[in-house]
């Protein structure tokens, strides 16, 4: 491992002295042929080319500016953004806008970081264009195409630039408010690769598999996306096999296909990746593949389901997948990415609580084997990082057993949001009254629930989408999971104002089309559920086609814009005919 004070480009530079000509990066293009064209870059080559796009970003800007990368899953990418930071700019990875519609996220967060120069593709260069329309205090930015610059020329000496602390953006998804920039400096990065690369490979003695690969289909600009196809590679001098979220949507076989197919391979995805993994793969598309070498697979950036953990290994254990690969763990791109993980060397923990006492504040296991409950996966111990439950009304740590809202200390937690600082005070919260052994502050508050049960962190939910409803605290992901799994889709639940009172509505998309009688018995299933499972009336339960939810770029369903639809009959629902 670098050392904590190491910089991204001082690592790079590193990997290109030792490893010159190992394979660093591959990238399989399935959209050029649906088998796959593979096109790999070596540890110099992606040295050389960061300096050539280094040496063309110093004539448009100074370090400290910000370069924004606004273009498709690629090789050029990954060589734009860590040219971007060789060049001491702020790298500000985006993600590429929808092309039939203005994509307002795209242009917040431009608007936000002001960019002098935007760093794309030729092949998108039109459509990005547009998005580079300054407002009337800023100067529209210039745009780079990477894959016109010169590589074929080795790059000019060029003297260092002068980098500043901050490396990169990293803008949430901005599900409910406009999008905030997380500042992540080389110090961020450097630490929480080291806390993550301990956890996940703490059942291997001799360290990291000398053989391993990392196989990834996140995107770059997503915090997951970018640790772990770029800078996990290059932290360990493994090579990584890359390839677009498209690629993996339009064929999840092809994630498994590559898993089977590279040696200790180490990969995440977030829970829907597995689900989906698991109903679109068939036994052929696996035939001659071994899962056996499967050393790690982070599941994580969205609630983790035990059913789903369960019909996966179940899956796969046929092709030698070890059900101890599977990793369930919690982080956030204000921590960098990187919190806590399941155990090593075992499959993951699951816990059924009883849904009373969870709904009053308290986790506790049904006494009742039989009983349904809500079940939980643990995310392991927190032992790299440094984590606390705390009551976010009083500022004082919970008891273990107690929910309450999960706060972060340390080397990994982000210096805050880009130019905000009133949303930045919650970098700095301080305990009211701190354990023996425990910092005062400051103090990140992550705004998610969760608890300490056994000696493990569970994960409840995110407290502004906490369901109140008839007096009684509901979580909206408990609720979800019992709802999909009668319609197969993505579901949002949430509630809604109704004179004196909040009413529970459920919007559901259902994957397949049904006839107006089976539409009738999913609601009554799924009210019945509701009520038997979670002790809470349903208010209206809304069936809806695929791709009717709002999401945010990394796939989340967006409640808050959800409450808006729906009061604004916003939603063509299946079970209501006109």
């Amino acid at each position: 491992m670098p050392p904590s004070d190491a910089t991204i480009p001082a690592v790079l530079a590193d990997r290109a002295r030792q490893q010159p000509d190992d394979i660093a990066y591959t990238f399989v293009d399935y959209e050029a042929d649906p088998a796959g064209v593979s096109e790999s870059l070596t540890w110099s080559e992606v040295y050389e080319r960061a300096q050539i796009v280094a040496e063309k970003l110093a004539k448009a800007g100074s370090p400290g500016d910000r370069a924004v990368i606004l273009a498709p899953q690629s090789l050029e990418y990954i060589v734009g953004f860590l040219g971007a930071i060789q060049a001491g700019f702020v790298a500000v990875p985006l993600s590429m806008p929808q092309t039939r519609h203005h994509d307002e996220r795209v242009t917040g967060a431009m608007k936000d970081s002001e960019p002098v120069v935007v760093l794309t593709t030729s092949a998108v260069v039109d459509d990005v264009r547009r998005y580079g329309q300054a407002g009337p205090a800023q100067r529209s930015p210039k745009f780079i195409e990477v894959d016109s610059l010169d590589f074929d020329s080795p790059p000019k000496p060029a003297p260092q630039a002068s980098l500043p602390k901050t490396a990169y953006l990293q803008y949430t998804s901005g599900s409910t408010r406009s999008p905030a920039g997380v500042v992540v400096t080389h110090r961020n990065v450097v630490v929480n690769l080291e806390q993550l690369l301990a956890d996940y490979y703490e059942a291997y003695p001799a360290g990291v598999p000398e053989d391993t690969t990392i196989v990834s289909w996140l995107p770059f600009y997503h915090d997951m996306g970018l640790i772990v196809g770029v800078f996990i590679p290059m932290v360990l001098g493994r090579p990584a096999v890359l390839m677009s979220p498209i690629a993996f949507m339009q064929k999840p076989s092809r994630w498994m296909q590559q898993l089977g197919s590279n040696t200790s391979a180490f990969t995440a995805a977030p829970n829907f990746a597995f689900e989906l993994a698991v109903k679109r793969t068939r036994d052929e598309d696996l035939a001659d593949k071994d899962l056996s070498g499967v050393v790690v697979m982070i599941n994580g950036a969205e609630r983790v389901h035990g059913s789903t953990v369960r019909r996966f290994n179940e899956r796969f254990a046929a092709f030698g997948l070890p059900d101890s690969a599977m990793r369930p763990s919690y982080g956030l791109a204000e921590a960098t990415v990187y919190v806590a993980a399941s155990a090593g060397g075992r499959p993951p923990t699951s816990v059924r609580f009883d849904v009373e006492k969870l709904a009053a504040g308290h986790a506790e296991r049904c006494e009742d084997p039989g009983a349904s409950g809500t079940e939980l996966i643990g995310c392991g111990a927190v032992r790299s990082t440094t984590a606390r439950v705390v009551d976010p009304d009083t500022c004082v740590e919970n008891p273990a057993g107690k929910i309450g809202e999960v706060w972060l200390h340390g080397d990994h937690v982000a210096a805050g949001y880009w130019h905000n600082p009133k949303l930045s005070e919650l970098f700095a919260a301080q305990l009211g009254e701190p354990t023996a052994g425990t910092p005062k502050g400051p103090w990140l508050r992550t705004g998610d629930l969760g608890v300490m049960f056994d000696d493990e962190l569970f994960i409840i939910g995110r407290i502004k989408d906490l369901l109140i409803v008839d007096g009684r605290n509901h979580y909206p992901d408990d609720i979800e999971a019992t709802v999909a799994e009668f319609t197969g889709g993505r579901v949002a639940a949430i509630s809604v104002p109704d004179d004196a009172t909040e009413k529970l509505v459920v919007i559901a998309e259902l994957k397949k089309q049904v006839e107006p009688e089976v539409l009738e018995s999913v609601k009554q299933q799924v009210t019945s559920a509701i009520s038997m499972t979670h002790s809470v009336r349903l208010a209206d339960l809304a069936l809806v086609g695929p791709g009717s939810l709002p999401l945010t770029t990394s796939g989340k369903v967006r409640r808050a814009a959800s409450v808006e639809l729906y009061r604004n009959d916003g939603f063509s629902r299946l079970d209501v005919t006109t």
